[in-house]
């Protein structure tokens, strides 16, 4: 309720401006543990113990500042990043949107971060506390061997990550979707899985929503050959669902409400490309119980929030782990594990 009171004096800032209001915000808050492990909601993926399954979204806290502040608000993780190799600056402003008609939002900030050195020196500091975090890496905008990029990050960043995301499907840095390729996937991962060696963390990839059939079984495929933990399904979209707001021309990922069914089909597609033998994490347009309980029977045995926040306030995954917990129980299920793929 007093998010909602709020929200009007928050939106008259610019978006990207509140958001670095909300991490400067964030870091006075008082030490808070992460939320104690649920009967209900509890779960092992990819041989880690997540709490709840409500997630945080990479995006958020980009350059890994306030990961154990996020937990202390509900979150069963948290993702930072998209971190690279070197800072960069990401793409001019205004460059991000709030589309409040549609409860979505339009971004092309560019991977814009202070590079993983000093995420690195940052979440060393904190790197004692409880929690699971896990890093999203990227490549950067001028690189000349983004594969190279990719190899690097993994090699700095699993010191400190319960476990690693390789992004490779945001559309705000040219040429970068287009590793999802067969060929350039298959590349990517053998240098991705060299980096991380035997005793690394679990790796995940992070696929885009704008997939062609063919696209998401040659992504299955390469996942199950190259022993991937985890597919995040999904990240922002291109495409334009019927829009209201004056911001909808914007270029960039398009994310929130308008892309919770094309995100959800995602997850579909992807259950039935993988036969159920690789986890997935459901992103994009979450923004109730009743959407994550969806997402979940659809097969992803975890989900990711973030730009419904914009429009719920940071309360949001306390509500939805407590919404979900009823549904599940109403649904008949003992565990948030046996509902994944039910409907599917």
């Amino acid at each position: 309720m007093l998010y909602s009171l709020l929200r009007p004096l928050i939106f008259l800032a610019d978006a990207e401006r509140a958001h670095r209001l909300s991490i400067a915000a964030l870091k006075l808050l008082p030490p808070a543990p992460p939320p104690a492990p649920d009967p209900v909601l509890s779960t092992r993926v990819a041989g880690i113990d997540f709490p709840n399954p409500v997630g945080l979204a990479a995006g958020y806290d980009k350059d890994g500042e306030v990961p154990h502040a996020m937990l202390g608000l509900g979150f069963g993780f948290a993702e930072l990043g998209t971190l690279t190799p070197l800072p960069q600056a990401g793409n001019p402003r205004p460059r991000l949107f709030r589309l409040a008609e549609d409860e979505a939002v339009i971004n092309r900030m560019g991977f814009n971060n202070g590079g993983q050195a000093a995420a690195l020196e940052r979440l060393r500091r904190v790197a004692h506390r409880p929690g699971v975090v896990g890093v999203n890496i990227g490549a950067n905008k001028d690189s000349e061997d983004r594969i190279a990029d990719y190899a690097k990050g993994v090699a700095a960043m699993k010191q400190v990550a319960t476990y690693l995301t390789v992004n490779i499907s945001s559309p705000n840095t040219p040429g970068l979707r287009a590793l999802q390729d067969a060929g350039a996937l298959e590349a990517l991962l053998d240098a991705v899985m060299a980096a991380r060696g035997n005793d690394g963390p679990p790796i995940f990839l992070k696929v885009a929503p704008d997939l062609e059939p063919a696209d998401i079984d040659d992504i299955a495929r390469i996942a199950a050959d190259k022993a991937l933990d985890a597919l995040i399904v999904s990240n922002t979209t291109i495409t334009r669902p019927a829009l209201r707001s004056s911001h909808a021309a914007e270029t960039g990922g398009l994310s929130g409400a308008p892309l919770r069914d094309i995100a959800q089909k995602r997850v579909a597609d992807f259950r039935k490309a993988t036969g159920g033998t690789i986890p997935l994490i459901g992103a994009g347009g979450i923004a109730t119980a009743e959407d994550a309980y969806a997402r979940i029977r659809a097969g992803a045995s975890l989900i990711q929030i973030y730009s419904a926040m914009v429009y719920e306030g940071p309360g949001l995954a306390r509500r939805i782990s407590t919404g979900l917990k009823t549904l599940l129980r109403r649904g008949g299920f003992a565990n948030v594990a046996d509902a994944v793929g039910t409907s599917s």
